[in-house]
């Protein structure tokens, strides 16, 4: 695996690649790396001829007291998983060569819908800081294809409506969620849940399960089942920050005849916020 800490040393060296004509995947992230992740990886082997990774902690996305300077990092590590995992290229710039011209003053990137809700609601500036890094990531590697995990729904579900507005020339593709052994979705932040937390926070995913099979069943009172939801949540020691029954495109509340849903959720544990979601549809 070739390592790049510049914009300039990457680009030559895929520019041979795109020469060649040869197909260009990319995956972004945060660091960290887990299983989750190098699914990602897996996922655009499989559809690509060259892997590009990058490793960037953007602080644009982090509000205040947020966890931007807690957030795990562990690049050695990293870097063996990714190269066992056959990615060709990392991508580990510093702030200088991501914001050379600090952030205060950096050109931003707003999508106007789906920002303001769910996580953009509790997390203000968030979806803006991801849209504007992933601008840059787009630009920088050039990608043929960029999978993103479903994990991050709204994240996915945001990226894709700028890249169709701005007419990149980018596949969004999306990998399933990969889940812990009791069913907990992989994220990151698990690391910072408590040994005596750690045997309820499935309690998300139950809740959001719980719902699906209400609806399943002929329930259409979305926001009771959300009610009710919260109180699961409440009843196992977690604070919600949001459950939502959406319709699956545009996050707007599902309407009762709305065929295409997704149930989201995020809550709190005493030191990470949890989020998870699932995806039914109507027939």
């Amino acid at each position: 695996m070739r390592i790049f800490h510049t914009v300039s040393g990457l680009r030559d060296a895929l520019k041979v690649h795109r020469r060649e004509g040869l197909r260009i995947g990319f995956v972004p992230t945060m660091g960290n790396l887990h299983q989750g992740h190098l699914a990602l990886i897996e996922q655009a082997r499989g559809s690509c001829d060259i892997v590009v990774c990058s490793i960037f902690v953007n602080a644009l996305q982090f509000g205040l007291n947020e966890d931007w300077d807690k957030y795990p990092r562990t690049y050695q590590d990293d870097c063996d998983k990714l190269a066992a995992f056959g990615c060709d290229y990392l991508f580990h710039p510093d702030d200088t060569e991501m914001y050379p011209n600090g952030l205060d003053t950096q050109s931003r990137v707003i999508c106007p819908t789906m920002t303001d809700v769910l996580c953009g609601a509790s997390r203000p500036g968030h979806f803006e800081g991801v849209t504007t890094v992933v601008t840059k990531l787009f630009n920088i590697v050039q990608p043929d294809e960029a999978v993103f995990g479903i994990k991050d729904y709204q994240q996915l579900a945001v990226i894709r409506r700028m890249a169709e507005d701005l007419c990149m020339p980018v596949e969004i593709t999306a990998a399933p969620i990969y889940r812990e052994a009791d069913g907990l979705a992989m994220s990151s932040r698990n690391g910072f849940i408590t040994e005596q937390e750690r045997p309820n926070v499935v309690v998300l995913k139950q809740s959001l399960e719980w719902i699906a099979e209400q609806i399943h069943a002929g329930e259409r009172n979305f926001r009771e089942l959300e009610k009710l939801a919260v109180e699961r949540i409440a009843d196992a020691g977690f604070k919600t920050d949001y459950i939502t029954v959406s319709h699956s495109k545009t996050l707007d509340p599902a309407a009762e005849d709305d065929l295409e849903i997704t149930i989201l959720g995020a809550m709190f544990t005493e030191a990470a916020r949890l989020i998870d979601n699932l995806s039914i549809r109507l027939d």
